[in-house]
């Protein structure tokens, strides 16, 4: 592409290969650089699926391009999704079941990195809870662990802007249950199809939609003017407003390289905070925005590939 040539328009296909893989690569990547603070970090130059040589690598046994439970679990949401052609969520709970109890869905069947707050709730599904019922609802469990595994909702779904956030609310009662949680789920998936749409501003145009939904003086309105929308960035903790807004910046910075890389940059919870910004950032920028070399090396790339190409096909 010459200088100055305007970038061809990309296909709903191209957008949604993007958003699924990106979330992927996005997790895979920032896994080796778990836990540690920004200061920590190699220059975003140096950021890859195997760090620079000498950097102490969170995870040291799992191999480079593993994506986490951030992946493993937007996994289980999709395939239950193409299974029912609707949400299901005891089907969800039962699959999560799976993830966590034997591998299903993560790369080479081993589960790692699994959040406080989700083992908690899927003891309870465990001990008989019903889906709906299982996730943890109090303010201190408004972890990042139902938002990193939503977008594939937003890829699925084809009715009304409320149902797609009423679903992406209920998703999220499984693990996490508080309204903050719901609503984060459905801000970012309105997000996501809003960028899909090609809307101008998509970001504006989901928060305008989303309080358009809920009438002043209820529940919805005041956590979403207050807490979710009124949130002051401290970046790349696992709160899970401070996720949204972290990867809203992140994908502010470029393409989906600089995405991911400054979701890292911002330290800590770095494989949800580039899961996040990677999703969103892989529909932005198209399939072919993500780096070849980050494609190639995500494992168990079938698995993914199979599920995407059902989701094209059905789409």
């Amino acid at each position: 592409m010459t200088h100055g040539q305007a970038r061809p328009r990309l296909s709903r296909s191209e957008r949604t290969a993007g958003g699924l893989i990106g979330l992927l690569v996005g997790d895979a990547l920032g896994v080796p650089y778990e836990f540690h603070p920004a200061s920590a970090l190699p220059p975003a130059a140096q950021i890859e699926m195997t760090p620079p040589a000498g950097f102490q690598r969170s995870h040291p046994y799992v191999k480079p391009g593993t994506w986490s439970d951030d992946g493993a679990q937007a996994l289980c949401l999709l395939a239950s999704l193409q299974h029912g052609d609707y949400l299901d969520l005891d089907d969800f709970g039962r699959r999560l079941l799976n993830w966590h109890d034997v591998g299903y869905l993560a790369v080479s069947g081993k589960v790692f990195d699994v959040g406080i707050t989700t083992t908690l709730a899927l003891q309870r599904l465990r001990a008989g809870k019903p889906a709906t019922h299982s996730g943890l609802s109090e303010e201190s469990a408004n972890g990042n662990g139902s938002l990193m595994r939503v977008l594939p909702l937003a890829l699925w779904h084809r009715g009304p802007d409320a149902d797609l956030a009423l679903y992406a609310r209920h998703s999220s009662l499984p693990t996490h249950a508080h309204l903050r949680a719901q609503l984060c789920c459905a801000l970012y998936c309105l997000w996501a199809r809003r960028i899909l749409e090609e809307a101008a501003a998509p970001w504006d145009a989901a928060v305008e939609t989303l309080r358009g939904l809920y009438a002043p003086g209820t529940a919805e309105r005041a956590e979403l003017d207050g807490p979710i929308l009124g949130y002051q960035l401290r970046g790349g903790s696992g709160y899970v407003v401070d996720s949204l807004h972290s990867a809203r910046w992140a994908v502010q910075q470029g393409g989906y390289e600089d995405a991911v890389k400054s979701a890292i940059s911002l330290g800590n919870d770095t494989d949800t905070t580039a899961c996040i910004a990677g999703g969103i950032a892989g529909l932005l920028h198209g399939i072919q925005d993500i780096p070849q070399r980050w494609r190639d090396a995500l494992r168990d790339y079938d698995v993914a590939r199979e599920m995407l190409e059902r989701l094209l096909r059905n789409g």
